[in-house]
C-alpha cells in the first residue's frame, strides 16, 4: 500500500529515487504512465495488470473509453527500480507532467503519483480549500 507525500528530485538522466518504503512493492517491476491532473501514475506490475484488465473491458464504441485507454496505454512504459532505488522517467512523460527537477511523490493506496512540485502545491491548496464540498459530494456516493 502506498501512502504519504515525499519531496524528491529528478536528475539530468531522468532518474527519480523512489521512497524507501515504496521500493519493496515495486521490486518485481513497475509501469509509469500519463496520469490525470498533469501528473504521472506509477503502478506496481500487479496493480497495472488489474488496471489494464479493467481498461481492456471498456467499450471501444464509446469515445471516452477509447480516449482514456489511449491516454493510459499509449503513454505507459515498463520501468525497473535500480540498485539505488531509482526509476528512469522517460522524457516524453517528464514533458507531459512538466517535470524538470523538484517533484512530489504521493502514495495513493494502489498507485504512486509523481508531480511537478509547483503543480502539486497549487493542486493541493485548491483541494484543501474545497475539502468540505468534496466530502459532501462523496457522501452522496456512500463514501
Amino acid at each position: 500500500m502506498f501512502i504519504g507525500e515525499y519531496q524528491h528530485a529528478v536528475d539530468d538522466k531522468g532518474r527519480l529515487a523512489i521512497p524507501i518504503k515504496f521500493r519493496n512493492d515495486l521490486a518485481k517491476g513497475a509501469v509509469v504512465t500519463r496520469g490525470l491532473d498533469n501528473c504521472l501514475f506509477l503502478y506496481s506490475k500487479e496493480e497495472w495488470e488489474k488496471m489494464a484488465e479493467k481498461l481492456a473491458k471498456l467499450p471501444v464504441s464509446k469515445s471516452n473509453s477509447r480516449a482514456f485507454s489511449r491516454l493510459m496505454f499509449a503513454g505507459a512504459m515498463d520501468v525497473e527500480v535500480d540498485k539505488q532505488g531509482r526509476v528512469v522517467i522517460p522524457d516524453y512523460l517528464r514533458k507531459f507532467a512538466t517535470i524538470s527537477k523538484k517533484v512530489v511523490v504521493a502514495g495513493l493506496y494502489n498507485r504512486i503519483e509523481i508531480w511537478n512540485e509547483e503543480n502539486w502545491e497549487k493542486y493541493k491548496q485548491g483541494t484543501e480549500k474545497s475539502a468540505v464540498d468534496i466530502a459532501e459530494k462523496l457522501e452522496e456516493l456512500d463514501v
